[in-house]
């Protein structure tokens, strides 16, 4: 039987997670709208709001540029990602050969090193397939950390699929490509819009690879370009358009969240409960 504090506590606990998970997206937000001796004021909303700072960071730097190289690393990511984790989820998921748990524990091994381990090795692979400072070399390198993510998320749900689907289309006279494309696919579409979001954001906020990889603004992410960002002296770091900047580019992931959110609850919860 239930406790008459467990509701509460449970409410408690739940408006305290989510206190502790906004509360400083919502404090970036205020910041944002400050500037001058405002920024060290504690307030919970600014007493005089300006956007100069959002203004400031597009008119000083290339920062929309940088948004945009963002979008296509991290688009590129995803895309190519998952077009290889289908194909390989279906191979380990669905065929039986030899080695094949031990191939799928050597991938999730892949995704244990850290970035730093391979940050030499990467940058000299880079350099030599003449990639350095090259946006494409960025999609490649993160491919580190969000094929072997995806393949192995992939292959988990290509598992759970009943094989009567599979055996039906056999019969039809369905080829592997067509099972693969027409039929299983569909089935994996939460499962591809939760793996996907989270390469997205793991391709979006990356940093090591994209300080490492690249030398001019024009060819920064957004993470570089707001470690970059620099004040009017050396000692000085505008913080009103760091706030304003990382508002910026949360956003977007906040939007893709809120649409996509009951594809990814479903993508989470699937095969949790076996019927």
């Amino acid at each position: 039987m239930r406790s008459k504090f467990y509701t509460p506590f449970l409410y408690l606990l739940s408006a305290l997670i989510i206190i502790v998970c906004v509360f400083p997206f919502y404090w970036a937000i205020v910041s944002s709208l400050k500037t001058g001796s405002d920024l060290f004021k504690v307030e919970f909303w600014p007493a005089h709001l300006t956007f100069s700072n959002f203004i400031e960071i597009f008119k000083e730097q290339p920062f929309g540029h940088n948004i945009l190289n963002s979008v296509f690393v991290a688009v590129g990511t995803v895309s190519i990602s998952l077009m290889l984790a289908i194909t390989a989820s279906y191979a380990l998921g669905r065929v039986r050969f030899r080695g094949r748990s031990a191939l799928l524990l050597s991938i999730l091994s892949i995704s244990m090193f850290p970035q730093v381990a391979i940050l030499s090795g990467m940058f000299e692979l880079i350099r030599t397939l003449g990639l350095y400072n090259n946006l494409l070399g960025l999609i490649f390198s993160y491919m580190t950390f969000t094929l072997p993510f995806t393949t192995w998320i992939l292959t988990t749900f290509m598992k759970q699929l009943p094989k009567e689907i599979e055996e039906a289309a056999i019969i039809d006279g369905a080829s592997t490509l067509t099972i693969c494309t027409k039929i299983f696919l569909p089935l994996l579409w939460p499962a591809l819009v939760t793996t996907g979001l989270l390469a997205f954001i793991a391709a979006w906020n990356e940093f090591l690879y994209a300080l490492t990889l690249t030398v001019e603004s024009q060819s920064r992410t957004i993470p570089v370009a707001i470690a970059l960002m620099t004040g009017a002296s050396e000692f000085e770091l505008p913080w009103g358009k760091i706030m304003a900047a990382s508002v910026v580019v949360t956003l977007p992931l906040i939007v893709l969240v809120l649409i996509f959110q009951r594809r990814i609850v479903s993508g989470l919860t699937a095969g949790a409960v076996k019927g």
